[in-house]
């Protein structure tokens, strides 16, 4: 019998830690990507959420997969449901990357892929994590590269998450059934703003950094003369809703339960990625 991890989005900045960490567990993991990216002590292998001619090979020897949806899909309900699917036909168990406050509505995509796969008979565990702290690294750090954060998020909290801690949630939820059919919420310690996140930057990487509330319209404007695409512009946009409405504030212990330890602060994924954070 197969004892073989399956990671879909091995590349990312989720899948990268998760493999990591299950290869110092012992554990024998294929990583998926579009391209089979060689990773170091994994088995290489193409996956593409588009491609469905790839999920064969994927799963082929596999008994448990990391299900995620990297960024840029607009169209998460359509991509996902087919790996789902082959996911219970093979009866290869799931621990699935959705998002933190889907489970508020039925009818939002992300909330009908969780009750698709309750409901596919395999074994599963739901993750939900928070905005990620690695935004700041990522998403944002162009702006911080001149000395700004501008989001539509007005005065809102998010207790941000350490992507390290996401991944170390993943692999104790991979390699245990304890957690089996049970959903996560995966937040940092403490809920901060962005006025707050600008001014831990500020400290930490000795440059001033600012915080500047703009409404949606602007964002999007500012995301598409980036270069992204505009619907996935304005999804981005959609969901600071939720930040400005008080909800990305809850701060919960499930990181603490799922890996016997606390979550990293903001304060400390900041300290840990100061050198990417000053690069220009």
């Amino acid at each position: 019998m197969s004892h073989k991890i399956l990671v879909l989005g091995a590349t990312g900045n989720v899948g990268q830690p998760l493999v990591q960490t299950l290869l110092r567990q012992g554990q024998q993991v294929k990583a998926a990507s579009r391209s089979a990216k060689p990773v170091a002590g994994a088995e290489s292998v193409v996956f593409d959420y588009a491609r469905p001619e790839t999920f064969p090979a994927a799963f082929e020897g596999v008994d448990r997969a990391y299900v995620m949806l990297p960024t840029g899909y607009v169209n998460s309900k359509e991509l996902l449901l087919p790996v789902i699917q082959a996911a219970a036909e093979r009866h290869v168990k799931v621990v699935f990357q959705s998002a933190f406050g889907v489970d508020a509505d039925d009818s939002i995509p992300y909330r009908q892929v969780e009750i698709a796969l309750e409901k596919s008979g395999t074994p599963f565990v739901i993750l939900r994590p928070n905005w990620f702290s690695d935004n700041f690294h990522t998403f944002w750090k162009a702006g911080i590269d001149h000395g700004q954060i501008a989001v539509p998020a007005a005065e809102g909290q998010s207790s941000f998450i350490d992507v390290r801690d996401i991944a170390e949630s993943a692999a104790a939820a991979l390699t245990t059934n304890r957690f089996d059919g049970q959903a996560f919420n995966l937040t940092g310690p403490e809920a901060v703003s962005y006025a707050k996140a600008a001014q831990i930057l500020s400290e930490v990487i000795c440059k001033p950094i600012a915080y500047t509330p703009i409404d949606d319209q602007t964002f999007i404007g500012m995301l598409i003369g980036a270069g992204v695409p505009g619907d996935y512009a304005s999804f981005l946009a959609s969901i600071f809703h939720p930040v400005r409405e008080g909800w990305t504030a809850a701060v919960t212990d499930h990181v603490q339960l799922l890996t016997g330890k606390p979550p990293r602060s903001l304060a400390t994924y900041v300290r840990e990625h100061a050198t990417a954070l000053r690069q220009a």
